[in-house]
């Protein structure tokens, strides 16, 4: 009988370049004890998102406005990926692995080139570990604090994105990401946060090439909060974008889905309904209307 990483492994040189990356992300589980059983790919390998961007003349991704895939994870910690595929949708999920320990994800460029190329992964037991380049690594312990967390990218002009996370009083702390993925101790850039049921980001929402972020408060109203370039000081004042945004049950930020050279959002609601608000570039009004592009994503606990 082969192997889980055997098969894993032949499965992922059938896909593209970034669902390997996808894959090899999921096979930590297989270092770290916790992949319980091979998860069968879905009808139809991904496309090679290079190709298919480049076919349709879409941008080339950038940190301001990169290229990530979308990751779901069912109840039962089976996890699936989507790969964006340059025209504003998702081709069909690739199984990857089964993680009944992983809390939340964090992908993450660590060299800025706009692809995704590893993730921070919040285990149960609050460890943080960092997977890249087929090695695993544990960064840190106590992030069980922290009920948030992402990375927008970077927000002073470093070398290496940024971790943001909010603790449980709200805090809003960021983390300085390393060459080696070890995080430079943390920095308070905001308080107040708890008011927020969402908060996310992923690249530049303003047309700066600064990386943004966006908080949905209680109320359904959404904030834009526009990047300064301060590390120190990483966000100007919170701007409205508009209300009604608690029709949705999850907020997720993947970067530039539909290729155009502005990151998006995309926005889950109750029925499982998944929407694109395509980014403007504008400040003024960050997103187009939104757009349906996906159905049956409701049997996800999470998404990222």
């Amino acid at each position: 009988m082969e192997s889980y990483v055997t098969q894993s492994s032949r499965r992922a040189r059938a896909l593209s370049p970034l669902a390997t990356s996808a894959i090899a992300v999921a096979l930590v589980g297989v270092t770290a004890g916790t992949a319980l059983a091979d998860a069968p790919a879905a009808a139809g390998p991904a496309k090679d998102v290079t190709r298919s961007a480049a076919a349709a003349g879409r941008h080339r991704p950038t940190p301001a406005a990169p290229f990530f895939y979308l990751t779901g994870i069912l109840p039962s910690g089976q996890m699936y990926v989507y790969m964006p595929d340059g025209k504003g949708g998702f081709d069909d999920r690739s199984g990857v692995a089964v993680w009944p320990h992983l809390r939340y994800e964090v992908s993450i460029d660590p060299d800025l080139t706009g692809w995704q190329d590893g993730a921070y992964q919040v285990m149960d037991d609050g460890t943080l570990n960092l997977w890249r380049g087929g090695r695993l690594k544990k960064v840190a312990t106590g992030w069980g604090r922290y009920n948030v967390a992402f990375s927008p990218g970077t927000l002073g002009h470093a070398k290496h994105p940024d971790l943001l996370a909010r603790d449980r009083q709200g805090v809003l702390w960021r983390f300085q990401t390393r060459a080696d993925g070890t995080l430079a101790p943390r920095v308070e850039v905001g308080t107040g946060f708890d008011r927020f049921t969402q908060v996310t980001g992923k690249g530049d929402l303003t047309g700066d090439r600064r990386s943004d972020i966006v908080a949905r408060d209680k109320r359904g109203v959404l904030w834009l909060y526009k990047g300064t370039g301060d590390p120190h000081k990483p966000f100007a004042s919170r701007v409205e974008v508009g209300a009604g945004w608690n029709r949705f049950n999850k907020l997720v930020a993947t970067g530039d889905v539909d290729g155009d050279g502005h990151s998006d959002l995309l926005a889950r609601d109750p029925r499982g309904t998944l929407w694109l608000h395509r980014g403007t570039g504008r400040a003024a009004a960050p997103f187009k209307p939104r757009v349906e592009i996906g159905s049956g994503f409701n049997q996800y606990r999470d998404l990222f």
